[in-house]
C-alpha cells in the first residue's frame, strides 16, 4: 500500500452506503456459502447478524469521496464532501477544477489531497480514465487504470471495486480493520500481515469481499 493511502478501516465505507443492487438472494446465497466454509465467520453472523450490503453509485463524486476518506475520520471526510457538496451541487471533474485551490482549502481539503482529486478529475475529462467503462473489465484490469492516478492505491481501488462496481471477490487485504478483525476472529498471536490474510482469505472465494464485510461487520461491533 502507498504511503499516501489509509491503512485502516474507514467507517463511511459502511456507515453511509446505500441497499447494495445485488438481488438479495445472492448476498445470502454469499454469506450462507461463507458460513458454511468458516465456522470462525459463522460466528460473527452468529453474534451479530448479517452486515450490511454495501453499494455507492458508481462515477467521480464517489471515487472522490473515497479518496478524501483516506487517513481522516468519518465526520471529517463527510464534513469536507458536504461543504463541496453546497459549493458546487453537481460534482463533476469539470466544475472540481474550475474551484481555486485556495477555495478548496477553505473547504477542508488538504494540499495532498487537493491534488489527488484534480488529478483524479484531470484524467477523467482528457478521457486517459473512463469511468463509465470500467464495469466490463476484469477486476484486475480496473485495479490497474485506476492506479495509474496519483493518490489511488490498492485501498481506494478496493473500495471501488467493492463499493461501486459490487465486485464480489475483491479483497482488501491492506485494510487495518480486516486484519484486526482476522486476528480477532481466528485468534491469532499477532496480528495477519499482507500475504498471511491473504492465504486466510482463499478459502473464501468467489465470495472475498462479502467475508470482507463480515470482518469489518465484527470490526464495528467489537470496538465500537
Amino acid at each position: 500500500m502507498a504511503a499516501t493511502e489509509n491503512n485502516q478501516l474507514q467507517s463511511s465505507i459502511v456507515s453511509d452506503l446505500k441497499t447494495s443492487h445485488l438481488p438479495l438472494s445472492q448476498f445470502d446465497e454469499a454469506i450462507a456459502q461463507l458460513v458454511a466454509k468458516d465456522h470462525d465467520l459463522a460466528l460473527v453472523i452468529e453474534r451479530y447478524g448479517k452486515p450490511q450490503q454495501m453499494k455507492r453509485s458508481p462515477g467521480f463524486p464517489t471515487l472522490l469521496r473515497i479518496i478524501l476518506g483516506q487517513q481522516v475520520s468519518l465526520s471529517a471526510a463527510t464534513s469536507i464532501f458536504n461543504r463541496l457538496h453546497d459549493q458546487i451541487s453537481e460534482i463533476t471533474p469539470a466544475k472540481f477544477l474550475s474551484i481555486e485551490s485556495e477555495q478548496l482549502k477553505t473547504i477542508g481539503f488538504s494540499r495532498q489531497k487537493t491534488t489527488y482529486c484534480r488529478a483524479l478529475a484531470q484524467a477523467i475529462t482528457t478521457k486517459e480514465l473512463d469511468l463509465d467503462s470500467l464495469d466490463c473489465l476484469p477486476d484486475q484490469a480496473i485495479r490497474t487504470q485506476l492506479t495509474k492516478i496519483k493518490g489511488i492505491g490498492d485501498w481506494t481501488a478496493d473500495m471501488y471495486l467493492m463499493t461501486a462496481l459490487q465486485r464480489l471477490d475483491i479483497f482488501p487485504s491492506k485494510d487495518l480493520a480486516v486484519a484486526v478483525a482476522t486476528q480477532e476472529i481466528k485468534q491469532l498471536a499477532n496480528r495477519p500481515k499482507q500475504a498471511e490474510l491473504e492465504n486466510i482469505a482463499e478459502p473464501w472465494r468467489p465470495y472475498r469481499a462479502v467475508a470482507a464485510m463480515i470482518l469489518w461487520h465484527h470490526y464495528l461491533n467489537r470496538h465500537k
